[in-house]
């Protein structure tokens, strides 16, 4: 055999293909993205004919290497491969039955055997085998030559890819990736981030449809510990594993909390309180190049996201807002944070400031009118300038 082959992995993207003209652009932004994903790895990555290569990869780092491609936003699916300059028939096919054979040794588990099906790409039309030829021909080698396999063209087990383009790429694992549009290609939003479940989530499905995300956490202390304060940096470097690098800003609230409780209605303090958030928000979004807001409210979830309240909130600020989990339940929140891994951070006991002086019987139909003048009862423009003034900012991801 004149060539055993490099390791690579073969990354495939999907939406991006219904770009048109706009292609390349997208195309660009999921590689500079691969790029920094596997940045501490000194791989290369490639463009060619559709496919994504990352190169520069051994058997020590490729398994780690796939764990952070898979999470990169545009990704439909990841191969670990062996690809090879030799087009030789021979060699093709010595080089599938190491590759399958290892394969095979992995998935047995004490069977005596497993089932396969080759599945063939001839984007070189120089190469003189059809992709139906390839596929029967090299199926009928490896069948012949690993005396644990077996055929079953509906539901096989090893699926063995072989795509003959500039050079040869065998496969036999397709690892679903997270899918979506490039981390960048959207523009960029500023995410209120509290230390609960939701609000992780609502970041990480708008970092998936191309937003770059910044992100704003308000905190109280005393009342919030500083380990309320670290959860949430925690969980934003769960969602940057897929986003991307995050700029935090950590905001001190209890001036203006303890403002809003002693001298507003206590039934309206808490849709006061989500106003001047967003008004906060809204400022330090706009000096990061941020052009909406992103929070993690579901309808009817709790008082302050009732149809009034959130029309109210609104009324505070002139930026979009959005809400990816509005119309989500609880049950589903849940199952996307424990997917992407925020779950259990989440959960812990440390509150936020969003759990301190919670009234006993909250305001559920507000009117924007009465949160206007319930505001005007403070001037909170020298606290709001002085919280945006003592702003800790923390890079992660």
């Amino acid at each position: 055999m004149n060539n055993t082959g490099n390791r690579i992995l073969l990354v495939r993207y999907s939406e991006i293909h219904l770009k048109g003209l706009n292609r390349p652009f997208f195309e660009g932004k999921l590689i500079e993205n691969i790029k920094k994903a596997v940045k501490v790895f000194n791989a290369r990555v490639l463009r060619e004919q559709g496919r994504i290569y990352v190169a520069g990869l051994d058997e020590q780092n490729i398994e780690e290497a796939t764990e952070k491609v898979k999470k990169v936003f545009g990704v439909h699916s990841v191969s670990p491969a062996v690809e090879t300059e030799s087009k030789e028939w021979n060699d093709i096919c010595e080089n599938a039955k190491l590759l399958v054979e290892k394969t095979v040794a992995n998935k047995l588990n004490g069977r005596e055997k497993i089932s396969f099906k080759v599945f063939a790409k001839r984007a070189d039309k120089r190469f003189p085998m059809q992709s139906d030829v390839i596929g029967r021909e090299l199926g009928h080698y490896l069948l012949e030559n690993i005396p644990e396999i077996y055929v079953d063209v509906h539901e096989p087990e090893i699926k063995v890819g072989i795509e003959i383009r500039e050079k040869v790429y065998m496969y036999t694992d397709e690892i679903k990736g997270v899918g979506g549009m490039p981390t960048g290609s959207s523009g960029r939003a500023a995410l209120l981030i509290s230390g609960g479940i939701d609000s992780p989530v609502a970041g990480y499905m708008m970092a998936k449809r191309g937003l770059e995300l910044s992100a704003v956490h308000f905190y109280s202390y005393p009342y919030t510990s500083e380990r309320a304060r670290d959860k949430v940096v925690d969980l934003a470097k769960i969602v940057a594993e897929y986003s991307g690098p995050i700029k935090l800003h950590l905001v001190p609230f209890t001036d203006i909390q303890l403002a809003i409780y002693e001298k507003c209605p206590s039934k309206e303090t808490t849709v006061i309180m989500r106003r001047l958030m967003m008004k906060i928000a809204q400022m330090i979004a706009e000096k990061d190049g941020a052009l909406a807001l992103i929070t993690g409210e579901a309808l009817g979830q709790v008082a302050s996201q009732t149809l009034e309240s959130l029309c109210v909130t609104n009324d505070a600020v002139t930026m979009p807002v959005f809400r990816p989990l509005i119309g989500f339940d609880k049950d589903d929140i849940m199952l996307i944070a424990r997917q992407i891994g925020t779950y259990e951070t989440s959960i812990l006991p440390y509150e936020d400031c969003c759990t301190v002086f919670v009234p006993q019987h909250p305001v559920t139909k507000p009117k924007v009118e009465d949160l206007r003048a319930s505001e005007q009862l403070v001037d909170f423009t020298e606290m709001i300038n002085k919280a945006i003034e003592d702003t800790q900012v923390v890079f992660v991801g």
